[in-house]
């Protein structure tokens, strides 16, 4: 608890002389025993019982008595030692620094300057009792100090000015807006309590109206009206001073400004002047400004209430109107052109309303005639249609009306009609009527059609002084008609004797000019009712059918009568023969046997075509003769460079040994056997002439005498046959052996053979022993008759004993 201050102070007196010659200063304090709150991590927190009550201390702002002493604190713990007082918190060392300080021997809290109650209203502190070694006498105690507020602020206007509206003709009472003003003092006071006030009015135009017209509520700052007259033809709008005070009105005061605007209500209804208007218009035109006609409205000019909504109240449909948005003027337009034929004046009734509502119920709508006449002009001749549509058959008879009467002139001009694009030149026109006829029949198959329809471009033109004109398309819808008969395809064809039942015939079908649906589908028949009774048509579709006989024929040709007809209406059709081979066939269903198409029982074939085919069987019979005669004559001659053999005829054929796969050493290789010396061109001899054609020859000579061939032996009867492959040796042997065994008259021939001719005077002789000049005698033979009987024979040839 706390002491007597007397007490306290005799008591810390004694303390203070008793510790005197061992003070310490706050320096040499241990903080964490200094500041134990600081430092509650150190232990565990003991719940201490406040020993010290202080009531809040008030302190007025703006005080001037600076430093002030608030309040001392003083601790009711005895003991030998020295206390030291500390306090700590906002205003002491936390923001806002050094308001507030305390004695630390006296426990005195002072303020150190002036307070703002508008910056701070309060500042709650904490105080402590430590003794000199820093131990904690009492427990932290916490000091409120609030500032008193004094009225040192002056209420101020939220808004420099303030801006309001009001419709005209409003009644007294009538709420126009609410101004409102702040201040800064306690609100809890008398300080910051308002008043508001009007101490002023100005209106404009100036002086318009003297009489207070608006009133002002001092508590809410509401502005209202207060009487009546706020016409705004009279007056647009009030100034207002307004005055705020503290205190009730008792206080400070500020000054503003409102200004309030009367808006305008629809009170007046639009009226023309003048009312009567004429205007004129050119015919057969759009025109977007005929004219204007002009209302005024007294209300605010740029307004939703000044604004004006035109009509025609005898409306033609030749006719509209629209508002200028910025004159207010309504403009007359033609939106339908007008006829000086048809009619030559128009009377337009317009009238004239606001957009927004009237509320002033006795005005009336008001009304402006407009008077329009129309102005001739040389108008253009009009077609009564565009296109001008016809529908006609292709097959029109020249000289047939197409379409009469198409085109007209508003003028009654007299008019020149004329065809300027017709592509097929189907087509000729009346020149003064326009009278359209067929010069001609259609083809709707021509280029120019396209999806049955022939475009042509007539022109009218008016043969007054302007000439106008004026141009349309004649569109003629063509529809087929059955102008060509079909035309059967094919007209020859093939059929299998040995055919299967359910196998197709020969296929027909059948071409039409026409199109659907004056083709197809076609229908085929048998013209011939003999015919009919072995043949028959089966039709498969709309465009095909078969041919097929009913009875089983072997082969032959055959012509058959075939009709065909189309759908058209009415149908026409056509006949034709159809020539039809039978014939066994392969298995491809080919004919195997081809003669028959030509030489048959009954031939299908014409005159002229059977000439034909004789004149080339007959030539190429020719090629052929030619062809082996020259073959003949061929082996006959001797070319320059090639050789013959030596007394060779048909039936002779010698055993000749070929050497092939000889290879050479090239050009180097020198050892060569040279065969020029083989052949001798002076022992050749002329053939018989019988043997060769006229116009072949031979080189002539002395042809060699062959000894080693007995000439009265008779000729052999064996059958020979040359070589069929010259390159088969082994076979060739065979067979000239084979000869010999069995006809012992026939030797083995030493045969020289002449491989080329290459001139004459060649120096070399006759290597062969047939051609030899020296004598038989001077050779042995004993020796052949040791190598069989094959060769005995020809020991005794060569050996004259």
């Amino acid at each position: 608890m706390m002491m007597p201050v007397a007490v306290l102070g005799a008591l810390l007196a004694v303390v203070c002389q008793v510790s005197s010659s061992s003070r310490v200063t706050q320096s040499d304090l241990n903080p964490a025993v200094l500041y134990p709150w600081r430092h509650r991590s150190a232990g565990p927190q003991v719940r201490v019982k406040r020993d010290w009550i202080i009531p809040p201390i008030r302190v007025s702002e703006n005080s001037k008595q600076v430093p002030e002493d608030l309040v001392q604190i003083k601790s009711d713990k005895i003991f030998t030692g020295e206390v030291i007082y500390m306090l700590e918190g906002p205003g002491v060392d936390q923001d806002p620094k050094g308001l507030f300080e305390i004695d630390e021997k006296t426990g005195w809290i002072k303020s150190k300057m002036p307070l703002d109650r508008e910056k701070h209203k309060s500042f709650k502190l904490k105080a402590f009792a430590l003794s000199p070694s820093g131990e904690r006498l009492e427990s932290p105690t916490t000091i409120e100090i609030y500032v008193l507020d004094q009225n040192d602020h002056r209420p101020e206007f939220t808004q420099k000015e303030f801006i309001g509206t009001i419709p005209e003709f409003s009644v007294p009472g009538t709420s126009v807006m609410q101004v409102t003003a702040i201040d800064s003092d306690d609100p809890m006071t008398e300080n910051a309590a308002l008043s508001y006030s009007i101490i002023g009015q100005e209106s404009f135009p100036p002086h318009s109206i003297n009489k207070t017209m608006f009133g002002i509520n001092n508590k809410t700052g509401v502005i209202y009206t207060r009487d009546v007259g706020l016409d705004r033809d009279v007056v647009q709008s009030f100034r207002l001073t307004l005055q705020v005070a503290d205190m009730s009105g008792m206080g400070l005061t500020s000054t503003g400004r409102a200004i309030i605007h009367i808006s305008d209500i629809n009170n007046h209804a639009p009226k023309f002047h003048p009312t009567m208007y004429n205007m004129y218009a050119m015919e057969n035109k759009y025109i977007t400004e005929l004219g204007r006609v002009n209302a005024t409205d007294k209300d605010q000019k740029g307004g939703d209430n000044w604004r004006i909504k035109y009509t025609i109240a005898n409306p033609t449909g030749h006719f509209a109107i629209r508002t200028d948005p910025v004159s207010n003027q309504g403009i007359i337009s033609v939106v339908k052109p007008l006829d000086y034929e048809s009619q030559a004046e128009y009377r337009l009734i317009v009238k004239a309303e606001n957009e927004v509502r009237l509320k002033a119920p006795y005005e009336q709508i008001h009304s402006a005639t407009v008077t329009v006449r129309v102005m001739n002009e040389n108008e253009a001749p009009v077609f009564y249609k565009n296109p001008i549509k016809v529908t006609v058959a292709e097959s029109i008879v020249p000289g047939t009306v197409l379409v009469s009467d198409i085109a007209h002139d508003p003028d009654n001009a007299k008019l020149r009609f004329e065809i300027i694009q017709d592509p097929e030149n189907w087509l000729a026109i009346n020149h003064a009527t326009g009278q359209i006829t067929a010069r001609r029949s259609f083809n709707i198959r021509s280029p120019h059609v396209r999806n049955n329809i022939y475009s042509a471009i007539v022109k009218v033109t008016d043969q007054d002084a302007d000439g106008t004109s004026a141009t349309a398309t004649l569109e003629v819808n063509l529809w087929e008609t059955n102008d060509y008969p079909p035309m059967l395809i094919p007209l020859s064809g093939t059929v299998c004797s040995d055919r299967d039942r359910d196998k197709l015939g020969l296929l027909l079908s059948a071409v039409d000019e026409d199109m659907s649906p004056q083709a197809d589908p076609f229908s085929f028949n048998i013209a011939d009712q003999n015919v009919a009774a072995n043949w028959t048509i089966i039709t498969l579709n709309e465009t095909h059918a078969v041919l097929q006989p009913l009875i089983d024929i072997e082969k032959g040709e055959f012509s058959i009568p075939v009709v065909v007809s189309d759908s058209g209406s009415p149908s026409l059709s056509s006949s034709a023969l159809v020539n039809v081979t039978v014939c066994p066939c392969d298995s491809f269903g080919d004919c195997k046997i081809y003669t028959a198409a030509i030489f048959g029982t009954k031939m299908g074939i014409s005159f002229i075509a059977l000439i034909i085919i004789m004149g080339s069987i007959a030539l190429l019979l020719f090629l052929i003769v030619l062809a082996v005669a020259v073959k003949a004559c061929t082996r006959q001659n001797i070319r320059k460079g090639g050789g013959l053999l030596v007394g060779a005829s048909d039936d002779d054929i010698r055993d000749n040994v070929f050497h092939y796969d000889e290879q050479g050493g090239g050009e180097e290789d020198e050892d060569a056997f040279n065969i020029d010396f083989l052949r001798n061109p002076s022992d050749m001899v002329p053939a018989p002439a019988s043997l060769f054609p006229r116009d072949c020859s031979l080189p002539r000579g002395k042809q060699p005498l062959r000894k080693d061939a007995p000439h009265n032996l008779p000729s052999p009867t064996y059958p020979r046959k040359p070589p069929g492959d010259p390159t088969d040796i082994e076979d060739f042997i065979n067979v000239g052996l084979d000869a010999a065994d069995n006809d012992p008259n026939v030797p083995p021939y030493d045969t020289a053979l002449i491989y080329d001719f290459e001139g004459d005077g060649s120096v070399a002789g006759s290597l062969s022993s047939i051609a030899s000049t020296g004598s038989d005698g001077d050779q042995d033979y004993d020796y052949l008759n040791d190598w069989g009987p094959r060769f005995k024979k020809l020991a005794n040839m060569y050996d004259p004993r």
